[in-house]
C-alpha cells in the first residue's frame, strides 16, 4: 500500500540507526544470551516493567540475532507494541505491518490487525484537518472484520468503525454549513448530499437533509423539496429533525 512508503522511510532510517548502535556498542540491550527463548524473557520483563525504551532495544535485537528461531513473531508483535505505549504510532504501525506481511500463521496475528487499526485511529485528527489517517483506521478495522468476524474484539471494531465514519460525515456536513452561511448554496448541497450518499447511517444524515431541504425551499425549488422531504419521512422517521420537516411540508405553497 501506498500509505507504507512513509512508514518504510521512517523505520528504514530508524532500523538504520539501531544497526549502526548494535555494532559500535552491545551494552544497549539487555541481552547477553544466546538462547531465543531467555532473551525473549528478558526483553519481555523489561515490557513488563514499562521500560519501552530498553525494551525497544532488546526486541530490536532478536529480530537481527534470532531472525530464524520460533520466537521472532511475538518478539515483533511486542517490539509493536513497546511503540504503541510510548505513542510512536507511525513506527507502531510498520511494525504491526510487517508481523502481517511476514507471520501470515503467527498466534499474534489477530491482535497485530487489530493493533495496526488502532494507531491509526490514534493518529486521526479533529474533524477539521486532514483526514488521511481516519481512512486508514477505518480500512484497517473493516479488514479486522472480514478476517475475524468472529473474534472477540469485533464488536468493539464495530464501535470504532461508526465513530471514526461519524467523525468524516460531519467533516463533511460542518462543510456544508460554512458553504450555506457562504451563500454558496450549490456547493452546500453537494456536501449535504455526499453526507447522505457515504455515511447514510451516521450521526448527522438526518440533520445534512433537512439543511438541504430547508436550502431547496430558500431556493423555490419546492417540486424537488417534496421529494426530498418524503425522503426524509422513509428514512429517518424516528429522527428528532421530523417534526420541523413535517412543518416545512405543510407550510409548501401549493
Amino acid at each position: 500500500m501506498k500509505r507504507f512508503n512513509i512508514l518504510a522511510i521512517v523505520f528504514i532510517a530508524f532500523l538504520g540507526s539501531l544497526i549502526l548502535q548494535s555494532c559500535s556498542s552491545s551494552d544497549k540491550s539487555d541481552i547477553k544470551t544466546d538462547n531465543p527463548e531467555q532473551a525473549f524473557v528478558i526483553a519481555k520483563r523489561n515490557y513488563d516493567k514499562k521500560d519501552y525504551l530498553q525494551a525497544i532495544e532488546d526486541f530490536s535485537l532478536i529480530k537481527i540475532k534470532f531472525s530464524g528461531s520460533n520466537i521472532i513473531d511475538k518478539a515483533q508483535f511486542y517490539l509493536g507494541m513497546c511503540y504503541y505505549k510510548r505513542t510512536e504510532y507511525i513506527l507502531g504501525a510498520y511494525e504491526f505491518e510487517y508481523l502481517v506481511k511476514n507471520y501470515a500463521t503467527s498466534k499474534y496475528l489477530t491482535q497485530a490487525r487489530y493493533q495496526l487499526a488502532m494507531c491509526y485511529l490514534n493518529m486521526s485528527p479533529k474533524y477539521d484537518l486532514d483526514q488521511t489517517y481516519t481512512k486508514y483506521a477505518i480500512a484497517e478495522f473493516q479488514n479486522f472484520l472480514e478476517l475475524f468476524p468472529n473474534d472477540k474484539l469485533a464488536a468493539d471494531a464495530e464501535v470504532k468503525i461508526k465513530e471514526l465514519k461519524n467523525k468524516l460525515a460531519y467533516k463533511e456536513f460542518k462543510n456544508g454549513d460554512l458553504y450555506s452561511i457562504m451563500g454558496n448554496y450549490k456547493a452546500a448541497l453537494i456536501y449535504y448530499e455526499h453526507v447522505l450518499q457515504e455515511y447514510f447511517d451516521s450521526d448527522y444524515a438526518d440533520n445534512a437533509l433537512y439543511n438541504k431541504i430547508k436550502i431547496l425551499i430558500q431556493k423555490e425549488k419546492y417540486s424537488t423539496a417534496r421529494i426530498e422531504i418524503e425522503r426524509f419521512e422513509k428514512k429517518f422517521p424516528k429522527s428528532e429533525f421530523l417534526s420541523r420537516v413535517i412543518n416545512l411540508k405543510e407550510n409548501l405553497p401549493s
